[in-house]
């Protein structure tokens, strides 16, 4: 004996095959009823199919489904029976509306009935917590998140928002519901749902779209939806609610990180809209758009985009009244910009820049910020007439202190605007006074090689003035730990300047033995092959040495 809900299928097919059989024979609008009738003979297979899972006659969806099919049934024989003559009782138009909502809402159910069928939510497989396990409780998000993300590509809008809203409180559990239901293809379907013309709707897409988006392993799928995504993306800043502008900017964050995004929000008026709410944002809003900005400034074809929307203003104008977080990411952001540039950094100074700069300095209470200051300094140190204002603004005792921060970030960042600050005897000599040196010998000793690079590349500078080789020489493990980075097997380290330091301590006799007892000399002459540049000169230099003798010794 057939199950109640295979009987109701088969009941459903035998009203479908009625209408069909009827359809020839209907004389009005016969083109949109031979529209009705393909698209009958699609979802009377699509129902043939559903009879082949074993899970179709308990899905809820499977039932609504049928549901609203019986009912659309309903609607449409006796609107068919009124089409048999050519005589339209009720009036033309009234009739071939009720046509078209016909063919709509077969359409309709045949879209979902494929939905459902691909979905793999009719296979049956609950998912059964027992004992709270893991692997179970895993299943268990995998199913409820399947059948959300269905349930948003089929039925109304009622129910498609009661989804998104299941959908919103599974994300904001933790991350790992946020990769489940990634992996049952969430995001394409949340990109395809921001077209809808309900702004609660899209809102809420927006909200679980920024909650996808900060989750490192699914920043790529969002992506990967390209302009499609972008464009409603930036429309919501341009008109959306505080809200939702909000959360675009969060997802918007992860998508500036790529170069063509970051050119396309550009291009399409997104740096305007960004820098109109971090004038009149609120406060966390103000930080977000500052973070998207950050991420576009980093790319030079933007830059003429920022220019263009008087950015700079805005960006100092933050600095000065915004939240600690928001001053850190326009801070950041105008070291992107004028990263290489030089009109950049004379209108960042012109527009206050240094003093913002200083006030930012001494306000900041977790060092990790002072990155994007010393980003910002060492760019504007590069232009020489800016370099002595920044000197006499007292930029260097400052950035003396940073060089003994915990953050490998901080110090490396400092170490760079070390050599960007001490192109003169005078403020060589002062960066000594301040204590410089030994923090930089320090820094040679690190675990990361960028970190010794810097170093290397500060005390290149630093050791010019005659005070700091005397303070460089009293160190125990300045010669050693320079020595130690000639070595060859040392990967993706410039060289150039650790030789470059060498050089300056080699008029030393005591530095020259302490070189050679170093081991410099194998190091040199490997070097001296690889055409690093400096590295013969000075193996020269040690080899008229009376000591040469020492370190030919293996």
């Amino acid at each position: 004996m057939p199950a109640p809900e295979s009987d109701a299928v088969r009941r459903l097919m035998e009203a479908i095959s009625s209408l069909l059989d009827r359809i020839p024979m209907l004389l009005s609008f016969k083109s949109k009823w031979s529209l009705i009738r393909a698209k009958l003979v699609d979802l009377k297979t699509q129902l043939s199919d559903f009879t082949e899972f074993d899970g179709s006659s308990s899905n809820l969806l499977a039932l609504e489904l049928l549901r609203s099919v019986r009912e659309t049934l309903a609607d449409a024989v006796p609107v068919a029976a009124r089409c048999e003559g050519l005589d339209l009782v009720e009036g033309k138009l009234k009739t071939q509306s009720e046509v078209d909502s016909v063919i709509a809402r077969f359409d309709c159910h045949v879209k979902d009935a494929e939905v459902l069928i691909k979905s793999g939510v009719l296979q049956g497989d609950v998912a059964v917590v027992s004992g709270g396990s893991i692997s179970s409780k895993k299943e268990a998000v995998r199913v409820e998140a399947r059948n959300l993300v269905t349930r948003l590509q089929i039925g109304g809008p009622e129910s498609k928002n009661s989804a998104m809203d299941s959908l919103l409180e599974l994300l904001q559990k933790d991350d790992k519901n946020v990769m489940i239901a990634v992996a049952q293809g969430v995001v394409p379907v949340l990109a395809r749902l921001l077209d809808s013309s309900s702004l609660v709707m899209k809102e809420k897409t927006v909200a679980a779209i920024s909650i996808v988006s900060m989750v490192d392993s699914s920043k790529h799928l969002l992506i990967a939806e390209g302009l499609f995504l972008l464009n409603h993306l930036l429309r919501v800043l341009e008109s959306g609610s505080g809200f939702a502008k909000e959360k675009a900017c969060i997802a918007l964050q992860a998508l500036s990180f790529s170069k063509e995004n970051a050119r396309a929000i550009g291009s399409r008026g997104g740096i305007s809209s960004l820098l109109e709410i971090c004038q009149a944002g609120t406060p966390g809003s103000q930080a977000l758009a500052a973070g998207v900005l950050r991420n576009i400034a980093s790319f030079a074809e933007t830059k003429e985009n920022f220019v263009e929307e008087n950015a700079i203003f805005v960006l100092i104008s933050l600095v000065s009244s915004g939240t600690p977080l928001a001053q850190e990411s326009a801070v950041g952001c105008l070291a992107n910009l004028t990263s290489g540039d030089e009109n950049l950094r004379v209108l960042v100074v012109r527009e206050g820049g240094i003093e913002c700069l200083k006030s930012f300095w001494d306000s900041v209470s977790i060092a990790k910020s002072l990155e994007a200051a010393l980003d910002l300094l060492k760019n504007l140190a590069s232009c020489p007439a800016v370099r002595e204002v920044l000197i006499s603004e007292g930029f260097i005792p400052r950035v003396v202190l940073v060089l003994r921060c915990g953050i490998l970030a901080v110090r490396m960042a400092a170490a760079e605007a070390v050599s960007a600050l001490g192109f003169s005897s005078k403020t060589q000599k002062e960066m000594g006074e301040c204590g410089c040196i030994g923090p930089l010998i320090d820094m040679l000793d690190g675990k990361a090689v960028q970190e010794k690079e810097a170093a290397s590349k500060a005390l290149s500078t630093l050791l010019v003035c005659t005070s700091n080789k005397r303070v460089f020489k009293k160190s125990e493990k300045g010669i050693h730990n320079l020595v130690q980075l000639l070595d060859p097997k040392i990967k993706n380290l410039d060289k150039r300047y650790t030789v470059s330091a060498l050089e300056l301590l080699v008029t030393s006799r005591k530095c020259r033995k302490q070189i050679v007892a170093a081991g410099a000399c194998l190091h040199l002459q490997k070097l001296a092959e690889m055409d690093v540049e400096g590295a013969k000169k000075l193996a020269d230099s040690l080899a008229r040495s009376k000591i040469w003798g020492v370190f030919a010794r293996p």
